[in-house]
């Protein structure tokens, strides 16, 4: 038996219906990822099972009980918000013994907790500064240790990293991977990055309008796609409408768009043999944009235009305006529902 289920949940604020039947299982000791845009639903199934929020319909399961209903303090599940939360009167120390002087548990074992957190999260010798004294990435570790010092059955964290810089986000998923590891939380992470939700997650599930769109592993999201949102909001895929594909390909596949994820592309200055396995077709190099290691050129065929990513090689570059010719293996193009 899976550790949470959502049973048919829905959510609706007024006329608004936010959650529209979602079943969901989640197993003990997973970091499971709910993605998707701004108002897709995400954030409200998170509160739901937190029970900061109370379903219109529908049951929630964890562990085995009912907790549908249940009070949100006796439900041992920790949050982290995208707002730390922190007591600002508090300092470091304090601000992650709280929830344990709330239970009245004997000093010495909130001692024993609150210092190996403040180790594990690298806040030796801040302990007694307080939140204005700490910066945004020292004050989202705090939360982090404030929330899994109670030992939670769950740590569901909403979008914890989206006020931090590049750097310290990097630094952040790290530890809360590591967080994951060491302690083997069952962790919900809600974000709308879909890089993080690919570093990060043992399971994705992609939130659209109220719904779950599609679920499965990072690679299965990223590789398989099946509608066209989800094509659209993982991988940067090209995606083609019937009449452009034939355009390129002499191929008209009825009633399906097309996704091309731009990395599957070959770029060629001559042209390549022709194999029953590939399409071939000619392009002219309009932009090339560099994306760290990658480089991303915009090409132009036949007036459809397509996003194909390649390493960064300074030795071997192509020049705007050049006619090339693309290489495809016809196994990498996808057909989508829409």
């Amino acid at each position: 038996m899976s550790y949470i289920i959502f049973e048919n949940i829905n959510k609706y604020f007024g006329c608004n219906h936010v959650l529209k039947g979602i079943n969901l299982n989640i197993d003990k000791g997973d970091f499971v990822t709910l993605l998707g845009p701004s108002g897709c639903g995400k954030s409200t199934l998170l509160r739901c099972l937190a029970g900061l929020e109370t379903i219109s319909s529908g049951k929630i399961f964890l562990d085995g009980e009912d907790i549908t209903y249940q009070e949100a303090r006796k439900r041992n599940i920790g949050m982290v918000f995208q707002q730390y939360s922190l007591f600002p009167n508090l300092n470091v120390y304090d601000n992650i013994a709280f929830g344990l002087k709330i239970k009245k548990l004997p000093t010495a074992e909130i001692q024993e907790r609150v210092e190996r957190l403040i180790s594990y999260v690298e806040l030796k010798g801040k302990e007694q500064s307080f939140p204005s004294q700490l910066s945004g990435g020292q004050q989202q570790r705090v939360a982090l240790a404030r929330s899994i010092v109670m030992q939670p059955k769950v740590l569901l964290l909403d979008e914890p990293l989206s006020a931090i810089d590049a750097k310290l986000r990097k630094n952040l998923r790290k530890h809360i991977k590591e967080i994951h590891k060491t302690f083997g939380i069952t962790c919900i992470f809600v974000t709308h990055d879909q890089d993080e939700a690919l570093i990060m997650s043992d399971a994705i599930h992609l939130f659209h309008h109220g719904i779950i769109e599609q679920s499965g592993t990072p690679i299965d999201m990223y590789i398989h796609p099946r509608t066209h949102f989800a094509a659209s909001f993982i991988g940067n895929y090209n995606i083609l409408k019937p009449q452009e594909f034939s355009t390129l390909t002499g191929v008209y596949l009825v009633g399906t768009d097309i996704a091309i994820r731009p990395e599957v592309m070959e770029i060629h200055t001559e042209q390549p043999t022709s194999e029953n396995s590939h399409y071939v077709f000619q392009a002219i190099v309009k932009d090339c944009i560099p994306h760290g290691n990658i480089l991303r050129y915009y090409l132009l065929s036949n007036d459809v235009e397509l996003h194909i990513d390649v390493l960064f090689r300074s030795y071997h570059l192509y020049k705007e305006g050049q006619q090339v010719y693309v290489r495809l293996e016809k196994r990498n193009c996808l057909s989508l529902k829409n």
